[in-house]
């Protein structure tokens, strides 16, 4: 073992009572499997006493993580990953189905499956532009996002999907189920974004923070919840979460960013309700508009249905 990163945050008011493994996992994106063997192997401290995986977590008290990197951080290990969709595959680029639970390129303090680990162990050929560890990725999806990306196979391909991303011409549309009902129906949200400043793995809404921008439309209007279609005209990290928890709508889920923790198990979601449904752009080699899409994954679907019976 080569040390590890330690982190160590309170425990929010959302997580109130829940188990410390499913604490674990949703405020740092890991499986809850690998939650309990962090417990396990002694590597939780809550206000500096061990732990065991059921015990349930107060809001306020420090919770202390340390994940040992088994290897070099940011090394691609391949592996093929259940669950990844290939939707399409050129010369060019590889379109794919992200499943949750899977980080697009290593980084420190994250062990679980990869996207570029995937497509090495898959036998892809993936563009070398870019970091190591993120050779030919020119979008990102959140661990707990679902959804269509695109990453370059060709160097070609990598800088003119980058210059499109950065241009903001590609079509980016998510769907999320929200808490309630924005006001007004439709409309555009344009609030910088920064980190946040007391918690360093979440992001807010920040006078000094990065431009960011979201258009959304209301789909279905529910009960609890409202189905909303959500166009990207930047691509801050969190976006679309930080901007509808801003407007006091967080996704379904989303405890991170203030959603209620009964509703999120009486619909049975462990993530936030937020799937990338669709993908357009210029195809980089023949340079005619492309349009990939990708279906809501169960846990979404399933909620979304509990979500229109709910009266």
């Amino acid at each position: 073992m080569t040390g590890g990163e330690q982190r160590t945050l309170p425990v929010p008011d959302g997580l109130a009572g829940e188990r410390v493994d499913a604490a674990i996992a949703r405020m740092f994106g890991l499986s809850r499997t690998r939650a309990a063997d962090l417990i396990a192997q002694g590597h939780v401290l809550i206000d500096g006493l061990a732990v065991g995986k059921s015990d349930r977590v107060v809001p306020g008290s420090l919770l202390e993580v340390t994940v040992p990197s088994l290897v070099d951080p940011l090394e691609i290990v391949p592996e093929v990953v259940e669950g990844i969709g290939i939707i399409h595959d050129d010369d060019a680029i590889v379109v794919i189905d992200k499943p949750v639970g899977v980080a697009v390129h290593p980084s420190p303090g994250w062990t679980g499956p990869t996207v570029v680990g995937h497509l090495a162990g898959a036998g892809f050929r993936i563009a070398t532009s870019g970091a190591s560890e993120r050779q030919g990725i020119v979008q990102r999806l959140d661990v707990g996002t679902s959804g269509v990306m695109v990453i370059a196979k060709s160097e070609h391909a990598y800088s003119v999907l980058k210059d499109a991303f950065r241009q903001r011409t590609v079509d980016k549309t998510y769907h999320a189920l929200v808490q309630g009902h924005p006001d007004p129906l439709e409309g555009t949200i344009d609030a910088p974004i920064g980190r946040h400043p007391k918690a360093d793995y979440k992001f807010a809404v920040m006078a000094d923070g990065r431009a960011s921008v979201t258009h959304y439309e209301t789909l279905e209007a529910h009960r609890f919840a409202s189905l909303l279609e959500v166009h990207l005209e930047t691509g801050r990290t969190h976006q679309i979460r930080v901007h509808m928890s801003a407007l006091k709508h967080p996704c379904v889920g989303d405890l991170t960013y203030g959603a209620d923790p009964s509703l999120a198990r009486r619909v049975g979601l462990e993530r936030q309700w937020l799937h990338a449904v669709r993908l357009g752009f210029e195809h980089p080699d023949t340079g005619e508009q492309v349009s990939y899409e990708s279906p809501y994954p169960d846990d979404l679907a399933h909620a979304l249905e509990v979500i229109r019976g709910a009266h």
